[in-house]
């Protein structure tokens, strides 16, 4: 077992919730993977106003340059453009969820400011979390309905004071 595995797994025990895989692999950015777990606890423990939340299971997050996650984008999707989020379904049978693929340099270029990166990573965080959920913004009308439901994971995130730091090192 390799030692991110085992800093899931306790971080998992400490917070007593589903087992949550973290990785970084953007060289520049750093976060508390506390702080990130501890959000996904609170979109958890708030599943039943969210289509009965994301699959029981292992979640994997994992945070990407720009280009690894355009590679993901290319091979599992057939298009090469960069993205801001990808969500790959689990499978119950194999205790996964699934696994949200986040771009770091997506957020930093979308945010103004320290704490707008935050933000943004965080509602790219959520918004992989809907789509495992069932939500999806493929048609306009399905896309209303995922923004008031990223608006209300984001409220719930701020009102349980869960709202994970993220910031960029030089």
């Amino acid at each position: 077992m390799c030692c991110f595995s085992l800093l899931a797994i306790s971080i998992s025990r400490q917070l007593k919730m589903r087992p949550i895989a973290i990785a970084n692999r953007h060289p520049r950015l750093r976060f508390n993977r506390r702080e990130v777990a501890a959000a996904v606890g609170t979109l958890d423990s708030a599943a039943k106003d969210f289509l009965g939340g994301c699959p029981t299971g292992e979640l994997s997050l994992v945070f990407l340059t720009d280009d690894a996650l355009a590679r993901l984008h290319a091979e599992f999707l057939s298009d090469p453009a960069p993205t801001d989020v990808i969500t790959f379904g689990g499978d119950p049978a194999f205790g996964t969820a699934g696994e949200i693929c986040v771009s770091a340099d997506a957020a930093r270029r979308q945010a103004t400011g320290a704490w707008a990166i935050a933000a943004e990573l965080t509602l790219y965080l959520v918004h992989g979390w809907l789509h495992l959920a069932g939500y999806d913004d493929r048609l306009p009308a399905r896309k209303r309905v995922m923004r008031r439901a990223e608006g209300r994971a984001l409220r719930c995130l701020r009102s349980a004071g869960a709202l994970p730091g993220f910031r960029f090192v030089k």
